[in-house]
């Protein structure tokens, strides 16, 4: 494929068709307005971030019985699932969005679902969008781009290349999907919507980043032409939305170049491209509120767009965010008292819970991660332990039939009484379990120790009493029943 011949007459088309600023429009919707069109609209089939191409295909191929939209198959994955594109729109303004190139990045695939049921909609008051959008843009969404990767919920696709790092060499099939739409549509603007991992945080807070923007550079010098300027007025508009939802909860992504990535290429190719990465929240773990935030944020940007509003923002605004800082953990344990080799100390220990998939569900199983002085770290639960000591936990005596058998009352009280692991005769066949235990019914867990990279399951003690119990990364207080929804494991 003549790659050079193409960006360069794909540069060309896409200046000679920008048109900033050449209507107006004065309707602005307001933050309220587009958080009910998102709790009117938001599509209940999607519930949880391990859905499937089974789940997510009938609701694309649905639009092809309405008015609203054209859906094409633009080819097929590694193992033969369909990509598809739905268009919206036939405006002069053409826009790109594309979602899920990583498997296990759906949060941006969940609001789109939600913006097809709101671009369907009628009589609520908001048909002037619509028809603004149908009028002054061409919108293609490319959902899913990576459904082999997204059926196991994992980043890369069945080749075990990671797509965003493919639109140099167009090595995949999902790739080379994307390539060719792009040289298609030729668009004048990008999404390139994603996940990031939950331990980002807003330099110098505990504050998790919630959502991190990015205008990609488009060369190494991170150089401002009009067209990723453009893309940063457009990451500005999204900022002002979200400081209204998660105030200091925003920063910008890496912006260091990556010739291989499609974010880059775009924005170097002429399409003024804003990166948007959905990080974490606390107390939403399947990020649902996160997803209201996408559907927010990227359907006024379509607006923006079409009427040109954006060019008002100031570029030094978007300068002015932060870049995300990564000192964020699921739990950090200050001042927590040890001792080893006759020598007593104090140190912080900072723990994480990672997932593993299973089907449509996970499981956790934690770590210590970082041990030492964490003064300028953070956790999504931060907990002072002065006057408290790491103790080890002992595994249960005596055998349980099941995992069945077992009350959250019973778990609580064996905790208190220091054992931390129960085996269990009978392992279930789904070995998921939300006690707050360890269950096992092999092998016994290794000892608890104060180590980098040890298993997280331990007792914070106070004269020689189990007064906190860490279960697989979990703070439980002994003295009241649990407040956490425990992802456990029989192991």
């Amino acid at each position: 494929m003549k790659y050079w011949a193409y960006l360069f007459g794909l540069v060309l088309a896409s200046a000679a068709c920008r048109g900033i600023g050449q209507n107006t429009y004065n309707d602005v919707p307001d933050t309220a307005m587009l958080a009910k069109a998102f709790e009117t609209y938001r599509e209940p089939a999607i519930v949880h971030r391990r859905f499937k191409h089974a789940d997510i295909e009938p609701l694309i191929l649905k639009r092809r019985d309405g008015g609203a939209f054209e859906v094409t198959q633009l080819g097929v994955s590694v193992l033969k699932k369909a990509i598809y594109q739905v268009k919206y729109g036939q405006g002069p303004k053409k826009v790109m969005l594309w979602s899920q190139m990583h498997g296990n990045e759906p949060t941006a695939t969940m609001a789109l679902m939600d913006i097809f049921n709101f671009l369907e909609g009628a009589g609520d008051g908001m048909d002037n969008l619509r028809n603004l959008l149908k009028e002054q843009t061409s919108i293609y969404f490319i959902p899913m781009l990576n459904p082999d990767g997204a059926d196991i919920y994992n980043r890369r696709n069945a080749m075990d290349v990671d797509l965003n790092r493919d639109a140099r060499a167009g090595a995949t099939v999902e790739g080379r999907i994307l390539l060719e739409a792009a040289k298609r549509i030729q668009p004048s603007y990008g999404f390139n919507l994603h996940d990031m991992n939950i331990y980002y945080n807003v330099p110098g807070t505990p504050n998790p980043v919630t959502i991190a923007l990015l205008a990609p550079a488009y060369n190494a010098e991170r150089d401002i032409n009009e067209v990723r300027g453009n893309a940063m007025k457009i990451a500005v508009g999204m900022n002002r939305i979200l400081q209204g939802y998660v105030p200091d909860g925003v920063a910008k992504y890496d912006d260091t170049h990556s010739p291989r990535a499609f974010g880059d290429n775009f924005q170097k190719w002429g399409a003024s491209t804003v990166l948007i990465e959905a990080g974490g929240y606390k107390g939403d773990p399947e990020k649902q509120f996160i997803r209201k935030l996408n559907f927010i944020i990227i359907l006024n940007a379509l607006i923006e767009i079409a009427q040109g509003s954006y060019a008002q923002y100031d570029i030094a605004e978007y300068e002015a965010l932060p870049f995300s800082d990564s000192k964020l953990s699921d739990l950090l344990l200050r001042n927590v008292g040890a001792s080893r080799d006759s020598i007593d100390y104090k140190v912080d220990l900072s723990i994480n819970r990672d997932e593993h998939t299973v089907e449509s569900d996970y499981y956790v199983r934690s770590r210590i991660t970082d041990i030492g002085d964490l003064k300028e770290n953070y956790g999504y639960v931060d907990f002072d332990a002065d006057g408290y000591h790491f103790m080890p936990g002992n595994v249960y005596p005596k055998v349980v039939k099941g995992v069945g058998d077992i009350s959250p009352e019973q778990a609580m009280e064996w905790l208190r009484q220091g054992y931390y692991a129960i085996q269990v005769a009978n392992a279930p066949e789904n070995r998921h379990h939300s006690l707050p235990l360890m269950i096992f019914s092999g092998r016994a867990p290794t000892p608890a120790s104060p180590n980098l990279g040890r298993d997280a399951n331990f007792f914070l003690a106070k004269d020689g009493k189990p007064a906190y119990a860490v279960i697989n990364g979990y703070l439980i207080d002994l003295s009241s029943p649990p407040n956490e929804t425990f992802k456990n494991y029989v192991w």
